[in-house]
Parts: structure tokens; sequence; C-alpha cells
């Protein structure tokens, strides 16, 4: 799962960056408004940070673009700015949680999983496809009775597929998902190869069917 923290206190990002990566998360920050237009025009996130207040532009203008644009990105705004008026203008434009500093990021990391699973996922802590479940509290994936052992990556794939039902998604897209902002330093996508493939693999072995298709030029798709 892939999170974009637009925040220009520089050591609440890096506490808030090393805090979720110690959370299976992938990490980018952005310290102002120009820096963070640029990744949102660039790449898609499944969770957002917001702060509000940031050098050269405002929060808010962010997350009215994210809106025009009808991106699916979640959104959570995290400022200092406690105004009432603050919080209810971001709910309105579309914000899907608000979370004033300080806060401990024991929470932050509960708002993220939250915004992510009901905007994914319909508010399940179980999914379930055919004869595959995954288990998104213990991070576990199972066909029957026959656990499949994944790697971090593999199940994040997983879930990017299960969250994309027939959407076809780009070699670029995965190689973002997998790699963040660093994706463009790599000469092709074999690792995206090297990781779809382990997952069919190991999908397989545990008797799930085929569900995951290569489009052939393009990327993957899964679908029954």
């Amino acid at each position: 799962m892939k999170i974009l923290i637009i925040e220009d206190e520089a050591e609440l990002a890096r506490d808030m960056a090393d805090y979720l990566c110690g959370q299976d998360y992938l990490c980018e920050i952005a310290a102002d408004f120009n820096q963070a237009s640029d990744k949102i025009a660039s790449y898609t996130y499944d969770c957002i940070l917001l702060d509000l207040m940031l050098p050269f532009g405002d929060g808010l203008q962010l997350l009215e673009l994210l809106k025009a644009e009808k991106r699916m990105d979640g959104v959570i705004i995290i400022s200092a700015k406690n105004a009432l008026e603050d919080k209810i203008k971001g709910l309105q434009i579309g914000a899907d949680d608000y979370l004033a500093k300080p806060f401990h990021l024991s929470e932050l990391t509960a708002r993220i999983y939250s915004v992510i699973r009901r905007k994914q996922f319909d508010n399940s802590n179980i999914i379930t496809f055919e004869e595959l479940t995954v288990d998104l509290l213990s991070k576990t994936a199972t066909v029957g009775s026959n656990p499949i052992p994944l790697t971090k990556k593999e199940l994040d794939l997983l879930l990017l597929f299960l969250g994309n039902k027939n959407k076809v998604i780009s070699k670029n897209a995965l190689a973002e998902h997998l790699s963040g902002d660093i994706a463009d330093m790599f000469d092709n996508h074999d690792f995206v190869y090297a990781h779809v493939k382990n997952l069919k693999k190991k999908l397989t072995e545990a008797g799930c069917a085929n569900y995951l298709k290569t489009v052939y030029g393009t990327g993957y798709k899964w679908e029954l």
C-alpha cells in the first residue's frame, strides 16, 4: 500500500514515514505545494496525508484538484489548524478523515487502515473472491484451508488486483505501486513481471484458479 505524506515539517514527515514503513507501507514525502502537485500528477496513492498549511500553496487546493479529477486516492487531512470551518470545508470537498496535530502515530495508522479498507473493500477486514480469502488484519491469504506464503509485495499486488477487479492495470502503474517514485529509475519492468509471475505461481500451487490474466502489451487484469 502506497502513502503520500504532504508535510512541510521535515522531522514530523520523517517520523511518519519511518513509522509507516515499519507497518509495511511504501511512503513518499512532498514538502511543499509544488512537490505535492508534481507527485499527484505523476502517481496514484492508496492514501494521501495532507497538511493544509504548505509553502507555495494551500492544501485545500490540492484536495480540490484531486476531486475535480475524480481521483480515488484516500485523503486524510493532517493539520494544526483546528478551526471548525477548515475541518468542515475539507470534508465537504471530499477528504475522508481529519486528524489534528499533535497525534499518536498508532492512531494515524488506524485511520489510514480504515480509509483504505472503506474505499477499496467496503469496510470489510476479510476479502473473499471465489475460493480465495485475504485477512487484512493478519495480512494472510488462503485458498480453502491452504495458506499462501506471500511476501509483502506479493500481498500488496494481490490486494491491488482484488481492489480493481476487471480493470486492466498497466505495467507502469504496477511499477509505481511496488516502487513508488523511484519506478522511473528502472530501465524496464522485469521486476514487475517477476513479482506477478511469483504471485500467480503461489496462487496456483495453493489451489486457486487462474483469475490473474495477462493483457499483452498493456498489463494485467483480475477477472473470472
